[in-house]
Order: structure tokens, then C-alpha cells, then sequence
């Protein structure tokens, strides 16, 4: 290791800092201002890149490489500003994770539409006209286009500052970032307030990613692997914080370079790799951010919100007729591989999978609806109940029983740790404490080679013959599935869950009344965790194995747009949501190449026609019906 060779990873750092930090202040200005998590940000990322490419490609030979390069993010401002008039105006007032639902459906629109126009390869464009050379820096050659984007970071920075200072419209974005209740009660035209700062975030997006074209490739997966390193930047930093944004950019930028440079190390006879260290890094910072300074570095306290969308109706148990619905359907599902003759047919695995689906959704539903706890990374606890019960059979050559018993204890165990910190923080602030450790999970597992089997995870995890006869493990996992749902309702509808649901109501009022909301907050979350690893030890008999996928963001956010489908106010909403989300996803991937567009356009609908959910909405329908019938007979 070499003085310069850690000048040059330093110098890579802060290349890579401006970047990071482009994608991330837009991501914090709209959050500021319109309280929207923008799922999508990291899209119009994407975008940029790959309209960059195009523009590049087709104009530069007349206009020249420069002006070429800036029409994509000037392109990206104004898709942005688009979407925001045509869909997120409609659904302000609408609870924050519909519009993350509705973020998310964006995401897979963005990516099938980027799929149709540019095709699945990576594209490569052109070095930068007037930078394409490298200069010496203590007898290494370093990049010259690196240095300008060293260079651009701080100029952005400098724009954005006179712009927010010195200028009425950044004195209206600050002022909203504080309190933007009361800036449209003093008569500001709010609408197009947020739609301008929507246009600048995405602008800025689209710059980071057509900046980024002449030093790495266009690519369809740059999308989600640029928002999570995006909401870590805007979180450290704290939430509408530019400065905070920069700060955190460069410290999670330059780490990452320092743990490349430090590489396998050998500290007290054992061997660390700080290198692999860089697919965890910012997550760990994250994590300690935001457990000694829960707002960011530079941010403060969010303000509460004085009009958050409509109340949480109370919960009410089923009533007779639901009752006896339920029960028709699950008789139907015991006696269907009776009826259909054929015990492995394709409708009962796709059952199956529903029934896990089932169980995981309304595992986070316990404490995203009842809670009033929001988690991007409840995926944690399904994939270490499924590591745990691999690992119970494989290594302690146990039963699927024990192992059914143990993958869940494991989960729980890490809902215990990790729950300890997250109840400690509320809002967005508690969401991405939850994706932190997720994150930090899925990184263990995915590098542990010798006890998880690293990225090709753990196959050969069977059930036992007994179980694998006919429709056994069909009816196995419906018995599970079924049993911990009702489990799950039973403990809402204790004194635990009434404690549970004042919590989330106002704990302030909660902690008068002599109700210790953490330790029921805390109880909750180890609950969720142990019925969601139940969940995870079930997907891996039904699939022989496990992956780090299991663990991954993808299978968390899964999990909400599940609840969010269904219906986050109804005791049925996790199930029929589960059940809607994995038939359209399995249907509409077997049907079209460009499935993920068909599903987001699905989502968007249902999130713009029924933004209670399907058994929200369903259930609205049916209280309707029942009000105006009487007034029909009486007719």
C-alpha cells in the first residue's frame, strides 16, 4: 500500500462523491418539499444515461458532444415535471407508502419502456469532447474527465445554495421543506411549487446519470442500484439538507475508496477483506447515523404533518357472513387437489406460493397497518428464517419439523436485535434504519461463503418423504399459512394489539395512560419477525433451497406492495394483496416480455381508482350496498 496509491482511491472517491451526490440532492429536494419517498428517482438516473447515449450518438456530430450530453437531464426535467402533473398531484393526500407504491409502479414502467427503446445490453458511449486525455498526479495517471466531475460536485452545491438563498423561489422551497402546510395557507400556488422541484430533482437525476455515460455503460440495472445508495446519502445527511447531502456523499464515497485501498488485510491472524466491505459500507454508516442522530448529520426534526390524509379506521373483527366466506374458501382450497385429480398440478404450486406470500404480507402488516410502523426491510427476518432452516437441516441433519420450529426462532433473534434500535426512530427515519439492516444482513449472507454459501446460497433442502407424497406439502403449508394468519389476528385483538394500535394512534396519549410504547412497539416487531421467518422457513422446502435474494430490497418491497394491494386498513388486505400480486406477477411474466410494464400500469390504476386497496375498496362497496338497500325494499 502506497501513499499513491490512496491518493488515487481518494481521488476515484470524490469522482464517484459528485455523482452520488447529483442523484441524491434531487432526491432530497422533492422529499423536503412534497414528503414523497420518489421509489423512481433512481429511473430517471437511468434515463439520463441512456438518453445521453442517444442524444450523443445522433447529435453530437452537428450540435458537438457538449450540447448533446445536456438535452438528457434538460429531457429528464421534463418527464419528471410530467409525471408529477399527471399522476403524484392526484395522491398528495393519499398516505406516503401509496405514493411509494405508486413510485415503485413508475420504476417498473421506466425499466420496460428503457428495455423497448435501447434493448437489454449495456451501452458504451463516447470519452468527453476536450477531456479524453489523463494527467500525472505522484507518478500515477489519473483521468481528466474525473477530475471535472470532481469539479462539478462542488459547483452544483454552489448553484443550488444562491439559488435557495438568494432567490424567491428557493425562499419558498425552504420555507415549504419546514412547514408546507403553512405555505399554502399563506396563498402560495402549492401545485406548482412541488411540480418545479419535482422538474429540478429529476433534472438533476438525469444529469448525474448523463455525467456518469463517458466513464461507465448505460445500464437497465442502474435504477435500483442507484436509489439505495441515493436514500442513504439524503438520510445521513438529513432529509432536505443540500449541504447534508454533499457531506454524506463524500463520506460514503470516500470509504468505500479507503476499504478498496485497505483490501485483505490480516489483523490479529485473521484475514479481513475491507474490499468486500463496499457492498454493506453505507448502509453501515447509515445505520449509525441514524441510531446516534436520528435526523441526519445537518438535518432536524421533521416537522408533523398537519394534514396526512384521512385517519386510520378502527379495526373490527369479521363478522358472520365474512366468516362464513372464508371458511367456503378455505374448504374449497383443502378439497381442491381432491377435485382436480392431479396433486403436483401448476394451480397448486401457484397456491403454494400464495400461501407463504400470505403469511409474509401479513407478518409486516401486523405492524405497517395495526403499528403504524413502516419497514423497508422486513425481508430480514424471511430470509433468515429460511437460512435458518436450511442451515437446521443441512448442518444439524434435523427434521423439517425442528427446522420449522428453529428457522423461525432465528428470525425472531434478529427482529430482537434489530428491533431494539428501530423503535427508537419513527417515519422515514425508522423505514431506512429497517432497509439499513436488512442490508447489512443480506451482505453477511451473500459473503459468508463457508456457512451460507455466499451468492449460490444453500440447495438441498428438501422435505421429508412422508411430506412430499401427493398434495402433502399443499396442505402442510396451508395448515402453517392459515394458522399463523389467525394467530396474527388473535394477538391485534388482545390487550397487546389495542396497545399496539394506541400507539400508532398517538403515543403521546399512549405513555399517559401508563402504556410503555417501545416495549410494545419492540414486542410487535419481534412478533412480525417470528411469523415472517415461519414464512421464509416454508419458501425454502417449497423451493429446495435458499438464496441471498431472499434478504434482498426487492423481496421487501415485494412484501409492501402486497399490503399496499390489498388494503393496509383491513384485517384481509395482506391476504388478498398476497394472492393478487403473486397470480399477476406469475401471469402477466408468462405472457409478455415486457411484464413488468403491464404489472406498474396495473398498479398505477389500482393506486389512482382504489387507493384504500382491493379489500378496501371492496369493502367500501359492500358498506354502500348495505345503506342504500333498505331504502330499495322500502321503495
Amino acid at each position: 500500500m502506497s501513499a499513491s496509491g490512496l491518493l488515487a482511491q481518494l481521488l476515484n472517491g470524490l469522482a464517484s462523491a459528485s455523482a452520488l451526490f447529483l442523484v441524491s440532492v434531487g432526491l432530497s429536494l422533492i422529499f423536503g418539499v412534497t414528503r414523497t419517498i420518489n421509489f423512481a428517482h433512481g429511473s430517471f438516473y437511468m434515463l439520463g444515461a441512456f438518453i445521453a447515449y442517444s442524444s450523443v450518438d445522433q447529435l453530437s456530430p452537428h450540435i458537438g458532444f457538449w450540447p448533446a450530453l445536456v438535452l438528457a437531464p434538460l429531457f429528464c426535467g421534463l418527464l419528471g415535471a410530467i409525471t408529477e402533473m399527471a399522476l403524484l398531484r392526484r395522491i398528495y393526500k393519499a398516505p406516503e407508502l401509496f405514493q411509494l407504491l405508486a413510485t415503485f409502479a413508475l420504476v417498473l414502467v421506466i425499466k420496460d419502456a428503457a428495455l423497448w427503446l435501447w434493448g437489454p445490453e449495456e451501452l458504451f458511449g463516447p470519452r468527453a469532447a476536450g477531456l479524453e486525455g489523463s494527467v500525472e498526479i505522484l507518478g500515477r495517471q489519473f483521468p481528466t474527465y474525473d477530475l471535472f466531475l470532481i469539479a462539478v460536485g462542488p459547483c452544483v452545491l454552489l448553484g443550488l445554495t444562491l439559488l435557495l438563498t438568494k432567490t424567491r423561489f428557493g425562499t419558498l422551497v425552504r420555507a415549504a421543506t419546514q412547514d408546507r402546510e403553512m405555505v399554502g395557507a399563506l396563498g402560495v400556488n402549492q401545485a406548482w411549487l412541488f411540480t418545479a422541484v419535482f422538474a429540478l430533482g429529476t433534472l438533476l437525476a438525469g444529469l448525474g446519470g448523463a455525467l456518469q455515460l463517458p466513464r461507465e455503460p448505460a445500464s437497465l440495472e442502474a435504477d435500483m442500484l442507484t436509489i439505495g445508495a441515493a436514500f442513504v446519502v439524503v438520510v445521513v445527511g438529513g432529509m432536505g439538507s443540500i449541504p447534508g447531502a454533499f457531506i454524506a456523499a463524500l463520506l460514503v464515497a470516500e470509504l468505500k475508496a479507503i476499504c478498496i485501498w485497505l483490501g485483505l488485510q490480516d489483523i490479529g491472524g485473521v484475514e479481513v477483506s475491507f474490499s468486500k466491505l463496499t457492498l454493506v459500507v453505507e448502509f453501515l454508516v447509515m445505520a449509525v447515523v441514524l441510531v446516534w442522530r436520528p435526523w441526519g448529520l445537518l438535518g432536524k426534526p421533521q416537522s408533523l404533518s398537519r394534514n396526512g390524509g384521512e385517519p386510520e379506521r378502527p379495526l373490527r373483527p369479521s363478522g358472520r357472513a365474512a366468516t362464513s366466506a372464508w371458511m367456503a374458501l378455505l374448504a374449497a382450497l383443502v378439497l381442491l387437489p381432491l377435485l382436480s385429480g392431479d396433486a403436483d398440478s401448476y394451480s397448486t404450486v401457484l397456491l403454494t406460493d400464495i400461501f407463504i406470500s400470505a403469511l409474509f404480507a401479513a407478518s409486516l402488516h401486523f405492524i405497517l397497518g395495526p403499528g403504524g410502523m413502516h419497514s423497508f426491510g422486513h425481508a430480514a427476518y424471511f430470509g433468515l428464517g429460511a437460512y435458518g432452516a436450511a442451515l437446521v437441516v443441512r448442518n444439524l441433519d434435523l427434521s423439517m419439523p425442528a427446522a420449522l420450529l428453529l428457522g423461525p426462532l432465528v428470525a425472531a433473534a434478529g427482529a430482537l436485535l434489530y428491533g431494539w434500535f428501530c423503535v427508537r426512530l419513527s417515519g422515514v427515519y425508522l423505514t431506512m434504519l429497517t432497509l439499513a439492516f436488512a442490508q447489512i444482513s443480506w451482505a453477511i449472507v451473500f459473503q459468508w461463503d463457508d456457512f451460507t454459501g455466499g451468492s449460490n446460497g444453500l440447495t438441498g433442502v428438501w422435505p421429508p418423504e412422508w411430506a412430499s407424497k401427493g398434495a402433502a406439502f399443499y396442505w402442510l403449508a396451508l395448515a402453517v399459512c392459515v394458522l399463523g394468519i389467525w394467530l396474527l389476528r388473535r394477538v391485534l385483538f388482545s390487550p397487546l394489539g389495542y396497545a399496539l394500535r394506541a400507539a400508532r394512534d398517538s403515543a403521546l396519549r399512549a405513555d399517559a395512560i401508563g402504556i410503555d410504547v417501545r416495549r410494545v412497539q419492540w414486542a410487535a416487531f419481534v412478533i412480525a419477525g417470528l411469523f415472517a421467518g415461519l414464512a421464509g422457513a416454508l419458501f425454502a422446502f417449497s423451493k429446495g433451497g435458499v438464496a441471498p435474494d431472499a434478504l434482498s430490497v426487492t423481496k421487501s418491497v415485494d412484501g409492501l406492495v402486497m399490503v399496499l394491494l390489498g388494503g393496509v386498513q383491513t384485517l384481509a388486505g395482506p391476504v388478498v394483496g398476497a394472492a393478487a400480486f403473486t397470480w399477476l406477477h406469475d401471469t402477466v411474466a408468462r405472457n409478455t416480455e415486457y411484464w413488468r410494464a403491464l404489472l406498474g400500469a396495473i398498479m398505477l390504476i389500482l393506486v389512482l381508482l382504489a387507493p384504500q386497496g382491493i379489500a378496501g375498496y371492496a369493502q367500501l362497496l359492500w358498506s354502500r350496498l348495505r345503506l342504500t338497500r333498505p331504502r330499495g325494499e322500502a321503495s
